[in-house]
C-alpha cells in the first residue's frame, strides 16, 4: 500500500469499543476517590498481556509564550500525592515546567478501551529521592542519562557513543555513576478524568476535581461529593 492510499484510509478506521452492559457507572465505583479507581484500572492494565508499557503516558507542557509541546514519559510512582516521572532537568520539558508548572498527562490503554487524563502542577522531588531511584536503574541507563544533553542539538549519533565511551572509561567497570542534572517531578493533580469507550460512541467520562471552591459546586445532581475533598461529575462524550 502506498502512502497516499494509507492516509486515505484514516477516515474509515473504526475500532469496536465496549458494549452498553460494560458501561462505567458511578454506582459501581466502591470508593469515590480517583486514586482508588486509578489503582483498580492500573491493576487491569498490568494483567493485560497486550499492554506492554502500562505506565507510558503523554506529558503536555506549555512554555512561557503559551506554546504547548507533548511527549511520552514513564510514570514511575502513583500515590495519593500524585504521579512521578523522571527526566533531565535541562530538557525542554523541564525548562517549560520551570516557566509554567501547569501540566497535563494522558494515558491510553487501548486493549481495555480506557483512558485517563490528568491535570495538575509539577514540582521537583527531593534530590535524595531522585538519587535513590537513579541508582536503582540499570547501570547502562544511568550512563545513558549522564551521556545525553537531552533536547540539545548534537552533531551525530556517534557523538553520544563517544561521550558514553568516555564515561565508561572514566568510571571503569564498577565505578558509581554520579547523578547528572536529572531527577523526578511529582504532578499534584487537580483533575483526573476516566474515559471508557463505548461502541455506539456514547463513551463514559467521569471526572474528579479537587481544589479551591470545588466543594461549593456540589449540588447532588450534576456535581457530587467524593472522598478526600474530591468532587466528581459525568461529562458528555
Amino acid at each position: 500500500m502506498n502512502q497516499k492510499a494509507a492516509v486515505g484510509q484514516l477516515s474509515a478506521l473504526r475500532l469496536k469499543y465496549r458494549e452498553r452492559k460494560d458501561a462505567f457507572l458511578e454506582e459501581n465505583i466502591k470508593v469515590k476517590d480517583p486514586f482508588y479507581i486509578f489503582r483498580d484500572w492500573l491493576s487491569d492494565a498490568l494483567n493485560t498481556e497486550e499492554i506492554l508499557e502500562p505506565n507510558a503516558a503523554a506529558l503536555a507542557t506549555v512554555n512561557a509564550a503559551g506554546k504547548p509541546s507533548n511527549r511520552f514519559v514513564l510514570v514511575k510512582e502513583a500515590t495519593a500525592e500524585g504521579f512521578t516521572f523522571f527526566t533531565n532537568y535541562g530538557s525542554r520539558k523541564a525548562e517549560e515546567i520551570a516557566s509554567n508548572a501547569n501540566v497535563a498527562i494522558a494515558i491510553y490503554w487501548m486493549p481495555l478501551r480506557r483512558s485517563i487524563r490528568i491535570e495538575g502542577i509539577a514540582e521537583k522531588i527531593s534530590k535524595e529521592a531522585s538519587l535513590k531511584y537513579f541508582h536503582e536503574r540499570p547501570r547502562a541507563s544511568q550512563i545513558g542519562a549522564a551521556a545525553s544533553p537531552q533536547s540539545q542539538r548534537i552533531r551525530s549519533r556517534s557523538y553520544l557513543d563517544e561521550v558514553e565511551a568516555g564515561i565508561k572509561a572514566t568510571l571503569g567497570e564498577n565505578g558509581e555513576v554520579p547523578l547528572p542534572n536529572w531527577g523526578g517531578y511529582l504532578v499534584r493533580p487537580s483533575l483526573i478524568e476516566f474515559w471508557q469507550g463505548q461502541t455506539d460512541r456514547l463513551h463514559d467520562r467521569i471526572c474528579f476535581r479537587r481544589g479551591a471552591g470545588v466543594l461549593d459546586e456540589v449540588d447532588g445532581e450534576l456535581v457530587h461529593k467524593g472522598e478526600n475533598e474530591w468532587v466528581y461529575e459525568r461529562l458528555a462524550p
